[in-house]
């Protein structure tokens, strides 16, 4: 059941009504709850509109990309989904979301984060995850309905799994001191807002300029994957135009190779 935002957030959002539009103007908030992604799913499928946003603070069934958990204690973390129907953006909103959450970061809080291809929010080096976004859509017989579009941000510390304890942090961790959740919120709906307006009106190369820009390690860092013949290693060559990384295959012999595509699975930054 939907609960009262907090004042705090409610501030936020009515100082960035003008730059968010329709993105967060209709918000269902809850302290916990199931998965935000699945509750906006949900609301789509009854009718409703681009922009409505589902926050809360804890998800007992978060997940990430390729099924996996999202771990989402109480108390520990921001987690939104947003309805997105406007299908020339369909192809760049995870794209779009990276930036939007990244974007929002730095304007809230000054933390100089970056994009990891796909849809990591990193800061660092080593880089360790801050954010997370994940873009689920559905299809009928005429295409794509809509998009729900949802990020993770962790906020505070807290005991993450063994699996990735090594290489996720926090706001808080990285800040050294109380991070404003309420104006990460409201920046990162605004930016959003912001760059799906863009492809809607110029097409996709602003935002993609602005991806390439926020993520230095899409250019030059050693990376290995699993591909259909086996495990392949390179070095990243940027993000093609349709998102995909390019990754140069010549890294062994310190020349140019053949440069491949990767579309979806798992890149391990080397």
């Amino acid at each position: 059941m939907a609960e009262t935002l907090p004042p705090d957030y409610q501030a936020a959002l009515q100082q960035s009504a003008a730059r968010r539009g329709a993105f967060g103007s209709t918000l269902h908030y809850s302290s916990e709850i199931g998965s935000t992604n699945d509750e906006a799913a949900r609301l789509a499928e009854r009718g409703a509109p681009e922009g409505t946003t589902i926050v809360a603070s804890a998800q007992t069934a978060g997940r990430g990309r390729l099924g996996r958990s999202w771990f989402s204690p109480p108390g520990a973390g921001l987690y939104v989904s947003v309805i997105c129907r406007r299908r020339k953006a369909v192809p760049y909103l995870t794209l779009a979301g990276g930036v939007a959450v990244a974007v929002g970061i730095r304007g809230a809080t000054g933390l100089p984060v970056e994009i990891k291809w796909p849809n990591d929010v990193v800061v660092g080096g080593p880089l360790r995850k801050l954010a997370g976004v994940l873009a689920e859509a559905s299809s009928g017989s005429g295409g794509v309905q809509y998009v729900v579009l949802g990020f993770g941000i962790n906020l505070r510390p807290a005991a993450y799994p063994s699996e990735i304890a090594d290489r996720a942090t926090s706001l808080e961790a990285e800040l050294g001191r109380e991070a404003n959740a309420p104006l990460v919120l409201a920046e990162s709906l605004a930016s959003l807002a912001g760059w799906i307006g863009s492809i809607e009106q110029s097409g996709a190369a602003a935002l993609l300029d602005r991806w390439r820009a926020l993520a230095p390690s899409a250019q030059g860092h050693r990376v290995q994957w699993e591909s259909a013949t086996g495990l392949k290693h390179g070095r990243t060559a940027g993000l093609g135009d349709d998102g995909a990384l390019l990754v140069n295959c010549g890294v062994a012999a310190g020349a140019s190779g053949q440069v491949e595509r990767i579309i979806s699975g798992t890149v391990r930054w080397l």
